[in-house]
């Protein structure tokens, strides 16, 4: 099904897409990108790939020292479908089970945060993107020329995630999952630095029974005025 027609842009566009785990991020995102000509970044991916490779190392989760100095010296780059880290593609081996626990853990870590938050930033920077995360419109851009926020049901949240082999591995009861997504809502709302939640100025888009057409449409109305108003 054809999105909507692209949108004419006068000036490349910080746009920042937060929310929790199975609310859409990833799949608007890259349409929203596809749709305006811009790149997609997906924040948390980084965050994976440097639990992947910390794992990878016996690196102590918890050690915000060593985590720290191990994303410090990473290499990491994050396509649009590929990811890698020192010029190893992860791009399945990061969408597991253990390693949405490990990145949950790597995420609370300040000195890693500061680490990715800086990096994102000068991707970022010169505009044209589209970054999807949990803290992009609260502290990777707090400026960015449009925040969105979205969100679902639990029941929702837990549905697509269950049925998505990317994150599961293969097909998992929706009652597993939404104990797994419960525990890490818990996880990035309470966590010190950079915690889950809406920017003030962000746009709250519920995405429970849309389709990804109907809410990448929605997505770009709020863009179009964002343009209007200059």
């Amino acid at each position: 099904m054809p999105y909507p027609a692209h949108v004419p842009i006068m000036r490349p566009l910080i746009i920042a897409i937060d929310g929790p785990s199975g609310a859409g991020k990833g799949t608007i995102a890259r349409g929203i990108a596809r749709e305006l000509g811009y790149r997609h970044i997906d924040s948390g991916a980084m965050y994976r790939a440097v639990a992947w490779k910390a794992a990878r190392d016996g690196v102590p989760l918890d050690n915000d020292a060593a985590v720290t100095s191990l994303a410090a010296r990473s290499r990491i780059d994050v396509a649009s479908n590929r990811v890698t880290i020192d010029d190893t593609d992860v791009t399945r081996a990061i969408r597991t089970p253990d390693i949405d626990r490990a990145a949950a853990a790597v995420a609370r870590l300040p000195g890693v945060r500061g680490v990715l938050v800086d990096r994102q930033r000068q991707l970022g920077a010169g505009g044209g993107i589209v970054m999807e995360g949990r803290d992009i419109g609260t502290v990777v851009f707090p400026n960015a020329d449009v925040k969105i926020y979205l969100d679902a049901s639990p029941e929702e949240r837990a549905r697509r995630r269950a049925v998505d082999p990317a994150h599961t591995g293969v097909p998992a009861a929706v009652s597993d999952v939404a104990t797994l997504l419960t525990q890490r809502d818990e996880q990035d709302r309470t966590r010190t630095a950079s915690p889950l939640l809406a920017a003030k100025d962000a746009v709250i888009v519920d995405t429970t029974g849309k389709g990804v057409d109907e809410v990448v449409k929605e997505v770009l109305g709020v863009v179009k005025l964002k343009m209007a108003d200059g």
